[in-house]
């Protein structure tokens, strides 16, 4: 076993990979405000997607909650509300996936930009659908 593990740095040598062992930024270290690199540039971009996805996941919850108390006729009519929204919100998930990581990905065909592309893509997508559900679900 010690023999492998001698072996991984000449094998990331090997390999151009290396300088990614030993040089990326801890996350720390890193100033979205002043991000620079691609590393830097994709951490940030990552960063801004994960709050915007933890904002939308309550608001969705929200836009459940409000479903599940609202006034109606009939018990059935909420419940075939709350399984329509389930349902748009997964083809919502769907379409944003598609577009960024299908559609934005070819259009940067692998370059050093794809992935902040991409993560930027799905972030605004789902500031946005978090605002829609903020409007249509809320108490007005």
């Amino acid at each position: 076993m010690p023999r492998l593990a001698a072996l991984v740095p000449c094998l990331l040598l090997s390999l151009g990979l290396a300088s990614l062992w030993t040089t990326r930024p801890a996350a720390a270290e890193i100033n979205c405000a002043d991000a620079g690199t691609t590393v830097e540039l994709n951490f940030c971009a990552d960063k801004d997607y994960q709050a915007a996805d933890k904002a939308l996941n309550a608001a969705y919850a929200s836009a459940l909650a409000y479903i599940r108390t609202r006034d109606m006729d009939e018990q059935s009519d909420k419940e075939r509300l709350e399984k329509a929204m389930r349902n748009a919100q997964r083809a919502w998930v769907a379409y944003r996936d598609s577009d960024c990581k299908d559609l934005v990905a070819l259009e940067w065909s692998g370059g050093t930009g794809a992935t902040a592309a991409i993560l930027g893509c799905m972030t605004g997508k789902t500031i946005q659908r978090t605002k829609e559900l903020n409007e249509r679900y809320s108490e007005h």
